[in-house]
């Protein structure tokens, strides 16, 4: 039933429908028509899908997505099933959080640069990490040679976290760190570090990544087995909900997925059915579902097919409210609001002709946007050759300044409901994903699914097919595959990292080691692999393992000797 007959009498209300399906019986009749006509004239020589592979239909009518359902599958803004949005006015108060992406060399150089973003109008940092630190290896760790600071900052300790933050209120700016693996001893640093400025943790504002589960299938950024990996995660969503309310422990991404080669549809499967298992796994622990769940984010891609993405995120809100309220028994509204950090798709950056990267940038800004995401981070168009310098980061930050305050697209809520289009993709990447986690629930679960390599099979065989559509030129990359440019490509100043970040992160290190006192290292490194073994919460006794000014790869050495190291099995 329609909005408008929910107050008509019954007689009034048995001829409208009868009038609504004479009017459907002859718009079949005319849109058969007209597929005639439209059959009988020449098309474009190209295949009209998505990026994904799905069939774009030529028109879209009410017969894709009938009138009467819009109180079950859109509703209003802030409203279940959140279809239109988490918040009631959403960008009428307040903007999405622009962030970027930012971490290189040491912490001094990154400090340096996060305070050069928020002097130029940035209103949240996302921390960028090094492989090393990714991996919980310390910048003078053996495998470490050659790659300190190269793909983002370098961390070690909690002297660098209090570095990388000098000056920085840490209860005024909400922070973003990427980091998986070893996620929960760079939010040990991140609360020690806060200590230190006088900030209690209940006034922290941010997200640590913390998914581990899409490493396994993406990433491949991991340590420990699945099982204790995810008893980690549960401990921080216990931790936190007790002691850091405004902080969120985990943001399920799906960014990663989909720059491994997934289609839209896996990743919106994907990356929920992760999302469910967290909330499983929470539930398991005795934890009330009401008391982490407000607390979960998410991190979707935003890739090139405009519509695709703005329907992704629309069906993302509606599946993940019904499934908290309806599956897992949450109550408080705030449990079912799903609310996203998003990043343009990196995979879609190209070295040929760098400064298109740009125009590849706004429109999917504009896709994020346009699907009611609460955070956005713009690509810079030189990050395809390295890490991106001063100029080209704050041309991403312009691209969103722009998008916000010139454009007038944030001025009303979901403006693209209502699209046939739209509406009828929405539905579609719905029941795409509710048929897949079918597959997996026929699979035993995610964590099967990992070890029997479902997810990364799957994975793989979508990007191949990617590829084939490019080197085939099925789809056109502009300045890859199509309008090149003969001879010399105009080169752009890129940002170079030497080998001097590793050095002076070695030195640190070196003075770290002599000024600290080894007693109390040894003593809260033996409580934490004691609270280990024992099952414990091992977050406590980790703080105190930074207090002491333990390293990274001492503290994931302390835990690795009592859950072990994941190896993935082979599936190729």
């Amino acid at each position: 039933m329609s909005i408008a007959e929910r107050d008509v009498p019954m007689p009034d209300l048995a001829r409208r429908v009868r009038e609504q399906e004479r009017e459907l019986a002859e718009l079949r009749e005319r849109l058969a028509e007209w597929q005639e006509r439209f059959a009988a004239t020449p098309h474009r020589e190209t295949a009209f899908t998505t990026v994904s592979g799905a069939p774009v239909e030529p028109l879209y009518t009410p017969l894709d997505h009938p009138e009467e359902h819009y109180a079950e599958k859109l509703g209003f803004p802030g409203e279940f099933p959140f279809t239109r949005g988490p918040y009631t006015t959403m960008y009428r108060t307040r903007l999405w959080t622009m962030r970027q992406f930012a971490g290189f060399g040491t912490a001094e150089e990154t400090n340096r640069r996060y305070h050069y973003l928020l002097d130029h109008g940035q209103t949240g940092l996302s921390v960028a990490f090094d492989f090393p630190t990714l991996m919980g290896y310390d910048s003078d760790h053996p495998r470490s040679e050659g790659e300190v600071g190269k793909c983002g900052v370098a961390i070690s300790s909690l002297a660098d976290m209090e570095t990388l933050f000098d000056g920085i209120p840490l209860d005024q700016v909400s922070v973003s760190m990427t980091i998986n693996g070893p996620a929960i001893m760079l939010f040990c640093f991140y609360v020690v570090a806060a200590e230190k400025q006088g900030v209690s943790a209940d006034k922290l504002r941010g997200t640590v990544q913390n998914d581990i589960l899409k490493e396994y299938m993406a990433q491949h950024a991991w340590i420990y087995p699945p099982e204790p990996a995810l008893k980690l995660i549960v401990d921080m969503f216990e931790w936190a909900s007790q002691n850091a309310p405004k902080y969120n422990p985990i943001s399920i991404s799906g960014y990663h997925i989909r720059e491994a080669g997934a289609t839209a549809a896996q990743e919106l499967a994907y990356t929920l059915r992760n999302g469910f298992e967290y909330v499983e796994r929470g539930i398991a622990r005795g934890l009330d579902v009401d008391d982490f769940a407000p607390r979960l984010s998410f991190f979707f891609d935003v890739h090139n097919d405009f519509f695709e993405e703005v329907a992704k995120f629309r069906a993302a809100r509606r599946i993940w409210a019904r499934r908290l309220r309806d599956v897992y028994g949450a109550t408080n509204p705030e449990s079912w609001r799903l609310r996203t950090h998003a990043q343009t798709a990196g995979v879609t950056l190209v070295a040929q002709q760098p400064e298109n990267n740009i125009v590849r940038v706004a429109y999917q800004a504009m896709a994020a946007v346009l699907g009611g995401t609460q955070s956005l981070h713009t690509n810079s168009m030189d990050e395809t050759l390295a890490l991106p310098t001063e100029k080209s980061v704050r041309i991403a930050l312009r691209t969103q300044q722009v998008l916000a305050y010139e454009t007038g697209v944030p001025n009303t809520i979901d403006p693209l409901a209502g699209s046939y289009f739209v509406e009828s993709m929405t539905d579609r990447l719905e029941a795409d994903a509710e048929r897949i986690f079918a597959e997996i629930e026929d699979l035993g679960g995610v964590v099967p699914g990992i070890e029997n390599g479902y997810f990364q099979q799957n994975i793989a065989r979508s990007a191949e097919q990617q590829q084939q559509e490019i080197e085939e030129g099925e789809r056109l990359i502009v300045g890859v595959n199509a309008f090149t440019v003969d001879g010399q490509e105009p080169e752009i100043d890129i940002l170079r990292i030497g080998e001097e970040a590793a050095e002076r992160q070695k030195e640190r290190l070196d003075q770290l080691r002599r000024d600290r006192d080894d007693a109390r290292v040894d003593e809260t490194l033996d409580t934490l692999r004691r609270t280990a073994r024992e099952g414990g919460n091992v977050v406590e006794p980790m703080l105190d393992c930074v207090r002491a000014y333990c390293t990274l790869f001492e503290i994931r050495h302390a835990l690795e000797e009592v859950y072990g190291s994941f190896k993935e099995p082979i599936f190729f």
